[in-house]
């Protein structure tokens, strides 16, 4: 398996299978396909899109390119939110304690701003003393012992959504549908909620009559 020719078919509006999903989230995780190869890639999917198979495909291999916590043994249903941001966006600093608060534990792996957004790691980091980058073993603790954990993504934590993540920002690829969902699901399914709740923003168009 070629990293040209997956390349090459996605560009030529072709649907990628699994097994060139994973090669590719395999090999750019490991360093072995160059940036500038993921890129193209990138804006291939941008341009042409993914069906749901292969999106449901692609979150799954950067679920598992790197480590997936198992809260079971905290005995609780842990929850997690997710929201679409916008400017001014602060929906998780608000909900999620005050959700801790009613004894619903909260495990939260948050992400930068992408394009002009602020992400929740941005905001949190405005807080003198706020650690986001912490290890795994510190973010159950937090949760078992406070109830919640907000915190940025670790390198062992959906690596491969990290990487591709940082190249959508700087390729002007952030709006791709396919690339949020699995970006979105994959720190999910990484960071072992049970439930989540996603906020969607959407805008409602007003028309005036003269």
């Amino acid at each position: 398996m070629d990293i040209l020719e997956i390349i090459a078919k996605k560009r030529d509006k072709q649907e990628l299978n699994k097994e060139e999903i994973d090669f590719f989230i395999e090999r750019y995780t490991k360093g072995e396909i160059a940036d500038y190869q993921a890129a193209s890639l990138v804006m291939a999917i941008f341009i042409n899109g993914m069906n749901a198979r292969e999106i449901t495909d692609l979150t799954l291999a950067m679920a598992n390119s790197g480590e997936i916590l198992d809260l079971s043994k905290l005995n609780h249903i842990i929850v997690d939110k997710h929201s679409t941001g916008g400017v001014g966006d602060k929906v998780s600093l608000v909900l999620l304690p005050l959700v801790a608060s009613l004894g619903v534990p909260v495990a939260k792996m948050s992400g930068r701003g992408l394009g002009f957004t602020g992400g929740t790691v941005d905001k949190l980091e405005s807080i003198p003393g706020y650690q986001t980058n912490i290890d795994t073993k510190q973010f159950l603790q937090n949760v078992e012992k406070i109830g919640i954990s907000m915190i940025s993504q670790t390198m062992n934590l959906a690596p491969a959504d990290k990487k591709i993540y940082a190249l959508r920002d700087s390729i002007a690829c952030v709006e791709s549908i396919p690339l949020i969902a699995s970006s979105i699901m994959s720190k999910k399914i990484a960071s072992g909620a049970e439930k989540i709740v996603l906020d969607v923003t959407y805008r409602k168009r007003c028309f005036y009559e003269k």
